[in-house]
């Protein structure tokens, strides 16, 4: 199996580089990649300081991590942090998140790879989020009794874990020290296939929005220019193509009467192109806007990355993309502010979601005609939707605290007090 295993990612790598040529992503994962460990080496000579190691799939891996991030090193701060991610739409984000002392893709998951990084960074303690369980790495970081964690997994029966022919996965997630998961049914689960070092924490996502809701705004003054006539503002966070046709008959019949404010998933011409075609000559790109067209604008067209978690406090109702294809995207940061969510028919994966349809806060769709009906319902009246932000905003209140738990969970473990004396 470890032979299947390596020959699968030697053929993603493969598949990668014949791609890398028309599909931008696959060409920032391997240039990223060119002389990353000589990079690595070089950049940790010298340094004397205990690190500690986070590693993040993506960007939502990232955002999910940070609280822990912050009060890891606000608790030990003679401590570096090593952030580490896979994907490029992470590491161009936050390669200069001042949070970290270092930032660096992470090398492909090979017995050699594994060893040279191990070597340069020489992790205190490791911690892996949600995702990502690499064989060698994780392999390695048990025989140099390094600690390592997992936090805020989820599991769910139909993961290869769990399946009789996955004796080889299995053998990955037992070399965790311990894995925090976000619920009971998860541990559950692993205990199923032997693994008891495992505790519920919670999803530190919660801790993330809650602070971001709580905190001073970012001063944007062009979005506040867009909203500045008080008119509902519909946001639309993280769409992709497969959203539009159920968005754009919504948009186009509250157009006189609402605001809308797109953030697609991935900033490109073309999916610029297609929110610009859904409401002709209404729609301003957020880059070319001036305080006097987003007055007149009735679309405000997020050509950027990074505001989205700051935009939805200007929100009165939100979309959240994503669930008409591969998976719904973050949910919280919209439901932190109280908005009544609408989302596509693919939501089951995310335990967040599926508690906010069945409090009632959020509202699945499969179609134009569905969106229009849910939204009607909160439109026409508005005492259904005070009474959906309340209960949104108390079910996340409720469910923040992952932090505090893992923090006080490491330190009855006594892996942060080795740590230390290492």
């Amino acid at each position: 199996m470890l032979f299947l295993y390596t020959l699968a990612l030697q053929s993603y790598a493969l598949l990668l580089r014949l791609v890398a040529s028309f599909v931008p992503k696959a060409e920032q994962w391997l240039s990223g990649r060119r002389g990353l460990l000589p990079h690595i080496q070089q950049t940790l000579k010298g340094e004397t300081a205990p690190l500690v190691w986070f590693h993040c799939a993506s960007l939502g891996e990232f955002e999910q991590g940070r609280p822990l991030m912050e009060a890891f090193l606000q608790e030990h701060p003679h401590f570096k942090l090593v952030l580490t991610f896979f994907s490029p739409s992470g590491y161009n984000v936050r390669k200069a998140w001042p949070g970290a002392h270092y930032v660096f893709y992470l090398p492909l998951d090979t017995a050699a790879n594994a060893r040279a990084f191990l070597d340069a960074v020489r992790p205190r303690l490791a911690v892996f989020v949600k995702y990502e369980f690499w064989y060698h790495f994780l392999t390695e970081l048990q025989r140099r009794r390094v600690p390592v964690v997992c936090v805020s997994a989820i599991f769910r029966p139909q993961q290869v874990f769990f399946k009789p022919w996955g004796a080889f996965f299995r053998k990955i997630i037992s070399r965790f020290t311990h894995i925090f998961t976000q619920n009971e049914a998860s541990v559950e689960l692993l205990r199923t296939i032997g693994i008891r070092q495992a505790s519920v924490a919670g999803d530190t996502r919660f801790d993330t929005v809650v602070r971001t809701a709580l905190a001073s705004p970012r001063p944007l003054p062009l979005v506040e220019a867009f909203v500045a006539d008080g008119a509902p503002v519909f946001i639309v966070g993280s769409n992709w193509p497969e959203d539009l046709p159920a968005l754009t008959p919504l948009l186009r019949q509250y157009q006189d009467q609402m605001r809308f404010l797109f953030a697609p998933h991935e900033i490109t011409e073309t999916n610029l192109a297609l929110v610009e075609a859904a409401l002709p000559g209404r729609v301003v790109r957020y880059s070319t806007a001036t305080p006097a067209t987003v007055a007149q604008a009735r679309v405000l067209l997020m050509d950027n990355v990074g505001l989205l978690s700051q935009l939805y406090r200007f929100g009165t109702y939100a979309y959240i993309g994503g669930a008409f294809g591969k998976g719904l995207h973050n949910t919280l940061e919209a439901a932190a502010f109280g908005l009544p969510l609408f989302f596509g028919p693919t939501y089951t994966k995310f335990q967040e979601a599926m508690d906010l349809v069945k409090a009632g806060c959020a509202f699945p769709i499969h179609s134009a005609a569905e969106l229009q009906t849910a939204f009607g319902l909160l439109w026409h009246q508005s005492e259904v939707r005070l009474r959906v932000q309340d209960m949104s905003l108390e079910y996340v209140h409720q469910q923040a605290g992952a932090t505090a738990t893992i923090m006080a969970a490491l330190a009855r473990m006594d892996v942060v007090p080795v740590v230390n004396k290492i």
